[in-house]
């Protein structure tokens, strides 16, 4: 079957499954295909609890959810290194071009992968790559239900897990999450097996925007909480910098999102015939420099992060700098491309309005005042431009 997208043929992907890292498609090649496929399936999939299952089979199909594993483990180093991080970089801003809903659901497999990679003991290192390679979704869930947060507790036959987690994406499509559980030294990483289709309760996401994400509440009780489910020791959560630092990897889903809007916006200019207008051509150099800013912001804290020789807190302070810079350039660019439209840039089923509904709804990350005031005060302690 092929697919067609604004009268450009989308062929299928090829079928990859199981076959050795060698014979799939570079990463980017593979992202860019992943990303038209989701393109065209975009309008059928913004409804309420509705999930990108297709997509998500592209992404095993082409070797993405493995990517991120070292080549021992049947990966490709997708964000290990400088140029790993360049790359994964590329992947999330292709994919989230694509759909920002299915990047969100990547960008949290891509994060448990890599927490269970740089504090999992090597047996569960090796569990989670043939989770990976088997075609398993992995997300990380940090947000407690208020009235029932996840917490340890003794079971008949050892640890389990009691409570829920909120805001949890992928719920009833994760099968391996990457939760936190109190406990009084911090909380503890686990990643408990999840059966598909169970536990999960969609019906309290009913956002503006991110409608495919099947964002939901998750109910972990008496799941087995022993040492094979708890990954390094309590508090290596929030260990820095990884925990303030891969937030550059959100940011470069959302500049893939506002790429999208870019490329839509230009197109609409262009069969309309309305590109020699200057106000909109002035619009459209002001949302390309916007664009571009927000993705040499992406490039260099993803670079930052990798750098075995960089200070931690000059890392995480360079992130939270750019989590400003990307938050600011997207609002820029859904500004202009809304007023550039006008009312059309409003009404459903019009792909702007999708996208641009989307991208404001993924732009509200936690904490955005605290993450700037602390990159403020990195930048007040020391003399000059620290980078």
């Amino acid at each position: 079957m092929t697919l067609c997208w604004l009268g450009v043929d989308i062929q299928p992907l090829r079928p990859l499954r199981g076959g050795p890292a060698s014979s799939l498609p570079s990463p980017t090649e593979a992202a860019a295909e992943v990303a038209c496929l989701a393109r065209a399936r975009g309008a059928l999939l913004d409804t309420d609890d509705a999930f990108p299952e297709v997509e998500l089979m592209a992404l095993a199909e082409a070797g993405l959810l493995r990517a991120p594993l070292p080549p021992t483990l049947g990966g490709a180093d997708l964000g290990r290194g400088c140029e790993g991080a360049a790359a994964l970089a590329a992947v999330l801003m292709q994919i989230g071009a694509g759909s920002l809903p299915l990047g969100r659901l990547y960008e949290g497999h891509v994060n448990a992968l890599g927490l269970v990679l740089a504090y999992g003991t090597p047996a569960q290192q090796a569990r989670a790559a043939a989770d990976a390679r088997a075609g398993c979704l992995f997300g990380v869930w940090n947000t407690d239900d208020r009235a029932d947060p996840l917490r340890l507790e003794d079971g008949a036959t050892g640890p389990v897990l009691r409570g829920r987690k909120v805001l949890a994406s992928g719920a009833g499509w994760v099968e391996r999450p990457l939760v936190t559980a109190a406990t009084p030294e911090g909380p503890q990483m686990l990643v408990p097996a999840l059966p598909r289709g169970e536990r999960a309760d969609l019906s309290g996401w009913r956002a503006q925007g991110m409608r495919a994400s099947a964002t939901g509440a998750v109910v972990l009780d008496g799941l087995p909480a022993g040492p094979a489910e708890r990954i390094g020791v309590p508090g290596d959560y929030h260990r820095e910098p990884l925990f303030s630092g891969g937030a550059w990897r959100f940011l470069a889903v959302q500049t893939g999102g506002a790429a999208e809007l870019f490329d839509l916006l230009c197109r609409y200019l262009r069969e309309l015939g309305r590109d020699g207008d200057p106000h909109q051509r002035a619009r459209v150099g002001e949302a390309a420099v916007a664009l571009e800013t927000a993705r040499l912001w992406v490039e260099r804290a993803a670079r930052r992060l990798a750098e075995e020789e960089a200070v931690a807190e000059a890392t995480v302070a360079y992130v939270n700098l750019a989590r400003r810079a990307v938050e600011q350039a997207a609002l820029d660019i859904l500004t202009l491309a809304q007023r550039s439209v006008g009312l059309a840039a409003f009404m459903r089923p019009h792909p702007i309005e999708r996208v641009a509904r989307d991208l404001a709804t993924y732009l509200r990350q936690p904490a955005p005042d605290r993450a700037l005031d602390l990159a403020a005060a990195h930048l007040l302690g020391r003399e000059g431009w620290p980078w």
